[in-house]
Order: structure tokens, then sequence, then C-alpha cells
């Protein structure tokens, strides 16, 4: 079975308008600044609101979020290993001190100074979660049920994970550090993501133990252990 054209159509969507709206984001004149979160945060929030629409018409939706003893530990779980993939990561590919410390300064630089954002800690926290269920129910939702019509429920999450890291692949361009070369850090960490929260929403059958790792690694990289900078 192909994928039909109002398949492709979301699919494409998701893609493309993920891609605008991360690269004009990533874009240094945005760095610390509101427009920063708002073309972070906006763009996904609108193709959330596109997947559960159609995940309420499929019949899907309370399915996929209706919560379940143990969905937190879960979720819990998967956030630390996350955590400890790309705490490895940054220190054995991007270490203090190497050509590629850039990767991580231009990041971190770029979503802004930890003590500004903790003192908008409400606020931060809420646009995590908008962002992190709306991906979910984007990419772990929609656009991997999409795929499963199409190619079959067992490969359709490492498409998924593939596509939710081309969606993220203009960061690449938008980081570079004064024209230098293109910074990897945000595509890797998509593709390591969408792998494994793919696999949790593939595992337990619903995206609730997904959302509580995307929002708990979330918080936690950009306001709690950093990867990189003081505190």
């Amino acid at each position: 079975m192909r994928l039909g054209p109002l398949a492709i159509a979301l699919v494409a969507a998701a893609v493309l308008v993920t891609g605008a709206g991360v690269y004009l984001a990533f874009l240094p004149e945005r760095s610390g600044t509101i427009a920063f979160w708002a073309l972070s945060v906006g763009p996904t929030a609108a193709l959330g609101v596109v997947a559960a629409a159609w995940a309420a018409r499929e019949e899907l939706l309370r399915e996929w979020l209706s919560p379940r003893f143990g969905d937190f530990s879960r979720g819990v779980a998967g956030a630390v290993l996350l955590f400890m993939a790309g705490f490895a990561f940054c220190r054995v590919l991007a270490p203090v001190g190497s050509p590629r410390e850039i990767w991580l300064v231009t990041l971190y630089g770029q979503i802004g100074n930890q003590v500004v954002l903790q003192a908008h800690g409400l606020e931060v926290g809420g646009a995590i979660v908008v962002a992190s269920v709306a991906e979910e129910l984007v990419w772990r939702g929609m656009v991997t049920q999409l795929l499963a019509d199409a190619l079959g429920t067992r490969t359709a999450w490492l498409w998924a994970a593939g596509l939710y890291a081309l969606a993220l692949a203009p960061t690449a361009w938008a980081l570079r550090a004064g024209g230098g070369p293109l910074d990897p850090v945000l595509v890797l960490a998509a593709l390591g993501g969408g792998l494994l929260w793919g696999a949790m929403a593939r595992a337990f059958g619903r995206l609730g133990p997904s959302i509580v790792a995307h929002v708990l690694f979330d918080w936690a990289a950009i306001m709690m252990f950093r990867f990189w900078g003081p505190g």
C-alpha cells in the first residue's frame, strides 16, 4: 500500500512547517529572544492541533492520550536513558576545549541565558510542555500512524524518526558559528530522541510515556543540567 494524497500532504506539512519554523528560530539574530520561542513552539503547536484533529477523526486520540498506571515511571526512565546518551555524546564527541565544543556553545547561546530562563520558569515550562505534547502527537502519533498504514507497523516508527531528524536539519545551517561548519547537534538529538520516543510509543501503544519522557528531557537539558555551560 502507498501513501495516499492526504497522507503525503500531512507528512510533507509536518516536515516543511517544522523545518521552516526551526530554521527561522535558530538564526543568530533571534538568540535568546521571545521570537526564538515563538518560532520554535508556534508552528509545532499548530501542527499538533492538526494532528489531534486528524487523530480524533480517526478515533485514535483517546487511545493515544488515555493515562495508565506506570506511564510516569516509564517516562522518567526514558528521560534518564536519553539524558545519559546525550551526556555521553557531549563528553566524547564535543568535550570542552575541542573544536566541536562550538556546537553546544551556539546551541545554548541561542536558547538563552539560564538565569533569565529560570526567572521565567513557568512560561518556559509551559512552552516545553506544549511543544513536547505537540511533537509527540505529530511525529509519534499522526506521522507514524500514516506511515504504518502504508508500510506496516514494524518499520513505520523508524521512518518517522528519520523524518523527524530531517525536519530539524535546517538548524545545522542556522546554527553555524560565523559561517563555519554545519552544527549537527539538534539533528542527532532529534534522531536519538525520535528513536527512543518512537520505540516507547510502539511498545506501550500510546503516547503518555513518550510525552513524559520528552517533557522531562527537555526541561532537564534546558533548565537544570545543561550539557554545556555554568550551572
